[in-house]
């Protein structure tokens, strides 16, 4: 076993439902409280138990230093998989979770970092931001966030705060399906960040979002260099 498989394993237990609160018309926040003590790394994963047999599994959008586990679900109603598990944390003031799992954790070292997530996977490329701005680390960060339409963005005021804290942090919103107000980038996400980078050999590269997405991302940063030993996405296991 892994010593993230061990930590795991280990990091099985209750927490307290806190709040669900929207984020966005079909985004929820969902803050948990542990009752008792629990490490992860930034960018792992937690599951949610709605039975002994079904676990429904999260990004932490919370920092390892943070005293709550946060967590973006979409709550889509053509979305089964996300609406059942709002359903259970709605009807139940505690729930059972295991937490630190997953292989595509922030690793420490001094290349720069790219950070593309798809809509609510941005949870799992914001407790990574969060681990690099409360560190101070002294790496150049790009974060990517892909989102449909620019009614999907949030986090604003937060992005703003790590902005400031962070200077060498850079944030791009990439709509795909823009109105004509928005004035951002616009487009699939991965297709900007390689009109931005002519070479990705430089970058650890953490990845989250829909499985095809992740495919197809992975695919085209390695054909523009890329480095498969340091791209780093949990959907990996299963493409």
């Amino acid at each position: 076993m892994t010593e993230q498989t061990l930590t795991a394993a280990s990091n099985k237990l209750l927490c307290k439902v806190l709040s669900i609160k929207n984020l966005t018309p079909s985004v929820f926040q969902v803050l948990l409280e542990p009752k008792a003590p629990v490490s992860f790394k930034a960018g792992q994963y937690l599951q949610i138990y709605l039975s002994d047999s079904d676990k429904r599994p999260f990004s932490i959008a919370s920092a390892p230093t943070d005293t709550l586990l946060e967590l973006h679900i979409g709550g889509n109603v053509t979305d089964n998989y996300a609406s059942q598990a709002l359903a259970h944390l709605r009807d139940n003031s505690e729930v059972l979770v295991q937490v630190g799992l997953g292989e595509a954790y922030l690793r420490q070292g001094e290349r720069p970092v790219l950070l593309l997530a798809g809509g609510t996977g941005f949870s799992y490329v914001a407790s990574i931001a969060k681990t690099l701005m409360t560190a101070q680390d002294p790496r150049k960060v790009l974060l990517y966030w892909g989102l449909r339409q620019e009614s999907g963005l949030y986090y604003q005021e937060e992005l703003a705060a790590w902005q400031a804290a962070l200077p060498q942090l850079q944030i791009v919103p990439v709509v795909q399906e823009p109105t004509a107000s928005w004035q951002g980038r616009s487009g699939l996400v991965h297709e900007v960040v390689l009109a931005d980078l002519a070479d990705l050999s430089a970058y650890d590269i953490y990845i989250a979002g829909p499985f095809p997405m992740v495919g197809a991302v992975r695919d085209a940063f390695l054909a523009q260099g890329a480095v498969r030993q340091y791209m780093y996405a949990d959907a990996f296991a299963w493409l």
